[in-house]
């Protein structure tokens, strides 16, 4: 089995960067841990910096899976080094990436902190199962001193709150968010915040979206498992049928699968492998 994480020198790992929907995630594979969980955290702050290091929107470490039924396991970290239950366009990414490596065949279940997930792949395209949603509240009130919102949650494998809002493109995310984010009624583990508005193109609905994330602190191009709780959503409130097509900010649409007997949410869409690598110290300072 590959293992990109041998140290040939100080400061040198070997890393992949992988990007689905304007969302970009450094992977590396971990196996042999010799990469702690305190070391992940460090090592996300350092390499996802924008500009002085590789740059990402999380780091991602492969490792061995505890549970039979998993191929493997993962650890997800935010740019700011909090780890993350689940991250939708990340668990594409990386089920691409163990493909193209020729480490596992799909379909195949891996390990999140969120519970397995199930995975195919088909060339760039890759479909996962997101874990069960749950916690569900709809037309929740919340007071900011910025104004009142009309807001609804998910937990899609990590806490989402949802708005409608008409005007999308001039939507103030990097100011509400954290409002929203940082709010008493998602206390104390906090909630990504998603601005979505339902447009009509070619006769079919597609939900537009910007979201703000919890542990990058601001808006990302893309969010799997805010478009999932998007569409999720608006599925409850009788607004779409599933399928639901999700136009993120990165401009991808992404398809989200939504099978309420089940009670199941399926996310698909491309993704892209952009290069392979090997930090060195500077990367690291």
């Amino acid at each position: 089995m590959e293992e990109a994480t041998t140290k040939t020198e100080v400061g040198q790992i070997g890393f992949y960067k992988l990007c689905a929907s304007g969302n970009d995630f450094i992977v590396i594979l971990n196996f042999s841990q010799d990469i702690t969980p305190e070391q992940g955290s460090e090592l996300a702050k350092k390499l996802c910096r924008s500009k002085f290091s590789v740059s990402a929107d999380g780091l991602i470490l492969i490792e061995r899976p505890s549970n039979p039924q998993a191929k493997f396991a993962w650890r997800f970290y935010n740019s700011d080094g909090s780890e993350a239950e689940m991250c939708g366009n990340g668990a594409r990414c990386v089920a691409r990436l163990v493909t193209e490596l020729g480490l596992f065949e799909s379909p195949f279940y891996f390990e999140t902190k969120a519970g397995l997930i199930y995975a195919e792949v088909k060339g760039k395209r890759v479909k996962v199962a997101l874990t069960s949603p749950k916690d569900l509240k709809l037309n929740l009130v919340l007071r900011t001193d910025y104004d009142w919102f009309l807001a609804h949650f998910v937990n899609t494998g990590v806490p989402h709150t949802v708005i409608f809002w008409e005007d999308i493109e001039n939507a103030p995310v990097n100011k509400i968010g954290p409002k929203i984010r940082y709010h008493e009624a998602f206390s104390p583990a906090g909630t990504n915040v998603n601005f979505i508005n339902i447009v009509e193109k070619e006769g079919k609905k597609v939900i537009q979206i910007r979201t703000y994330e919890r542990g990058v602190e601001g808006e990302t191009l893309a969010c799997g498992t805010g478009s999932a709780a998007s569409a999720y959503i608006a599925y409850k409130l009788g607004l779409v049928t599933s399928p639901v097509n999700v136009l993120t900010r990165g401009g991808e649409i992404l398809t989200v699968y939504i099978e309420e007997k089940e009670n199941k949410i399926y996310l698909e869409g491309d993704t892209l492998f952009v290069f392979k690598g090997v930090t060195l110290e500077d990367a690291l300072k």
